[in-house]
């Protein structure tokens, strides 16, 4: 079973739409196994972010990601990691088609709602950088056999 990660950045909660981002993870039948409201450092962030360092947008990324508090979440599921990245829609907004979170939600690259692993090797850094394996958990729901 694979597991991707996924950030919701300050925006989702300042705008107050947790819920409905949440909702089209779970309406597509993926499973939460872990998820947390964290304050990120300005050295966490930038670990996450390393491979922009020295782009032209990543103090302004920094800056975003820092600004607010951020729900970070472990999804699994069956070739979870290109469904949330479907769900999720290109990140650049401007070719984010409706439907997605992106086209739906995000007016502004820059300040992008959600982030989501691109592939296993992010996903797997990732999890650890914000997650114990203790606050992962795995479930089974045996009224979801469908899934």
């Amino acid at each position: 079973m694979e597991r991707t990660f996924v950030m919701l950045k300050p925006g989702v909660l300042q705008r107050r739409i947790v819920g409905e981002v949440l909702h089209r993870f779970e309406r597509k039948g993926l499973k939460i196994i872990a998820l947390k409201m964290m304050q990120l450092s300005e050295e966490l962030v930038k670990t996450h972010y390393k491979e922009h360092e020295g782009k032209p947008f990543y103090e302004k990324l920094i800056a975003y990601t820092t600004s607010g508090p951020v729900i970070a979440l472990i999804i699994e599921g069956e070739g979870v990691i290109a469904t949330v990245r479907r769900l999720v829609g290109p990140t650049d907004v401007t070719a984010a088609l409706p439907g997605t979170i992106r086209g739906d939600y995000a007016y502004q690259t820059r300040l992008n709602i959600v982030h989501a692993s691109d592939s296993p090797e992010a996903a797997e850094r990732e999890i650890k950088l914000f997650f114990e394996p203790e606050e992962i958990h795995p479930w089974e729901d045996g009224n979801a056999r469908w899934f």
